[in-house]
């Protein structure tokens, strides 16, 4: 098996330049946040917002506030809220576990899982249509790290090309381009190659694993007694949606109790090698684009190439005035969830946010938890965003 973390110095150097970075920003009191999210959430004219606190590895303080629906009733830190794009990053810690032991190689073409061509498994609803590479022999060289790091080359779904069908835009593992597409052709690996049951291994290997019990990769009927609906940008109500399939690419509903659970145990690198965390949340691939979206954006001339941002393994990695961090967001019209980490004090900020409005907050209540870290807000989210102070 190849080394996990297989990186070039040209993406190393300027992350390892940081070394230990200035004295921590104090974490602040539970009144001092309560406040402070109260402002934020006015300012962001958000209805529903919940928060995770860690530090050293240990969740600190969780919290929840505001609405979880239109009839009023208040947002719990044991509300079943949507995990949106932060399944990917969940998704992508079982999967590295797969890669400890053995039974998956980031680097062996994942057409070799198969008994016969990728191409001549038919279309199936949930999966991608595969059938749409025949023509193109570039899928035999896709691997599960450029599926990691959003290089598989796909657009984020095929339905979302003019005609549907899934192509490659370049070759795979030669830029980042973020694609679910590539996550469900993971989960089509692990499912159909390696004989898994994803939802079970997740709610075996994860979930339960770390005191998860309002977490599943798909809807359960119990969840709909602390449920929580969502706010689009124009005040408009969207019912939650009860997910009827398991995604690898974002089909997770989660609470913030629970969620606040694994990110703790992710930063403590709880359940793996400490060489695979390093490989997830270390540069696997430079990021070479403006913004996040749209995927397939043309790429940055070099001089104007950020050298502190790159593709991880399932999260963003950057480097800040802290050090090394890491961040994974997720969202939807409805939805707005972010996740971000710095590996000094092992400290991070959860926040999923049941208005998408919340999102102009997120900046300002991460600042606020942990002073400046560098995330690339303006990358995540495009120059176009408003964000509150």
């Amino acid at each position: 098996m190849r080394p996990l973390l297989a990186i070039g110095l040209s993406v190393l150097l300027p992350f390892a330049a940081s070394a230990a970075g200035p004295t921590a920003h104090p974490i602040p009191t539970r009144a001092a946040l309560d406040a402070e999210v109260a402002a934020a959430m006015k300012a962001a004219q958000a209805n529903g917002l919940a928060i995770a606190v860690i530090d050293d590895g240990k969740v600190v303080h969780v919290a929840a506030y505001g609405q979880r629906n239109a009839k009023g009733d208040p947002l719990q830190t044991d509300t079943v809220m949507y995990g949106a794009s932060l399944t990917k990053a969940v998704f992508a810690y079982r999967v590295m576990q797969l890669v400890e032991e053995g039974r998956l190689d980031l680097d062996r073409p994942v057409g070799e899982y198969f008994a016969k061509p990728l191409t001549d498994y038919p279309a199936e609803d949930g999966y991608g249509p595969w059938p749409d590479l025949a023509g193109d022999p570039r899928w035999k060289n896709i691997t599960a790290r450029h599926l990691l790091t959003h290089s598989s080359g796909f657009a984020n779904f095929a339905y979302l090309e003019p005609d549907s069908k899934l192509r490659f835009h370049f070759d795979p593992g030669t830029r980042y381009a973020y694609s679910g597409e590539g996550l469900i052709l993971l989960q089509y690996v692990l499912e159909r190659g390696l004989g898994l049951d994803l939802g079970a291994e997740m709610q075996r290997r994860v979930f339960d694993r770390f005191d998860m019990p309002n977490t599943s990769m798909m809807w359960r009927a119990d969840f709909a007694t602390n449920l929580a609906d969502g706010w689009m940008e124009d005040g408009t109500v969207e019912p939650h949606d009860e997910r009827s399939r398991v995604r690898a690419a974002g089909s997770m509903d989660t609470t913030i109790a629970d969620l606040a659970n694994f990110v703790a145990a992710y930063i403590r690198g709880e359940g793996l090698e400490p060489a695979t965390f390093d490989a997830m949340t270390s540069p696997q691939l430079p990021i070479t684009t403006a913004s996040q979206f749209p995927t397939l954006q043309d790429e940055l001339p070099v001089a104007q190439r950020r050298k502190d941002l790159a593709a991880g393994l399932g999260v963003v990695v950057f480097d800040g005035p802290q050090g090394a961090g890491f961040f994974k967001g997720g969202h939807n019209d409805s939805t707005g969830n972010t996740w971000v980490c710095v590996k000094q004090g092992r400290r991070c900020v959860v926040i999923l946010g049941n208005d998408v409005r919340a999102e102009r907050a997120f900046p300002r209540l991460v600042a606020f938890v942990l002073g400046e870290t560098g995330v690339p807000w303006r990358w995540e989210y495009g120059s176009g965003k408003v964000f509150v102070d």
